[in-house]
């Protein structure tokens, strides 16, 4: 019997994919507990829609996110924070404080989707990674000054 399964299922499939199984194991198993659906010519067709929207969802979200990066591409990212000696931090630039400054200029970024392996305890020039989408990974340059 085709089914359409609604859940993972190990070592059936996964959700949304089309597989093959006894009648028995469908019709007393899966389809009682709301794993699977019989795959008629109507439910395969609705499937189809739905994963024809969810992949033209994908492109736009890529398609932003390439946007996005255009616009951080050549951003330099000034933040003027207290330092002492030897041009160390009192505190440290986090990404909430880099979204912060993104935020005033004008590009809203999640402070989540910034690459940040660790705070930034020192002065000068440092390059972040920001992942806009699991394809798409813009460079921005923080340089962060001693606040006068």
């Amino acid at each position: 019997m085709k089914v359409i399964l609604q859940k993972d299922i190990p070592k059936i499939g996964k959700k949304d994919e089309i597989k093959e199984v006894a009648d028995g194991y469908a019709r007393n198993y899966l389809i009682p507990r709301g794993l699977a659906v019989e795959a008629s010519a109507g439910r395969v067709q609705e499937l189809k829609l739905r994963e024809a929207n969810r992949a033209r969802r994908a492109e736009k979200e890529q398609e932003e996110a390439l946007r996005q990066a255009r616009k951080l591409e050549g951003q330099d990212i000034l933040l003027k924070v207290a330092a002492g000696e030897g041009g160390r931090l009192f505190g440290s630039v986090t990404s909430a404080d880099i979204a912060a400054a993104l935020q005033a200029k004008g590009i809203n970024i999640e402070r989540k989707k910034i690459a940040l392996p660790e705070p930034i305890k020192t002065l000068g020039r440092h390059t972040v990674e920001v992942k806009l989408h699991p394809r798409v990974i813009a460079p921005v340059t923080i340089i962060v000054e001693k606040k006068e």
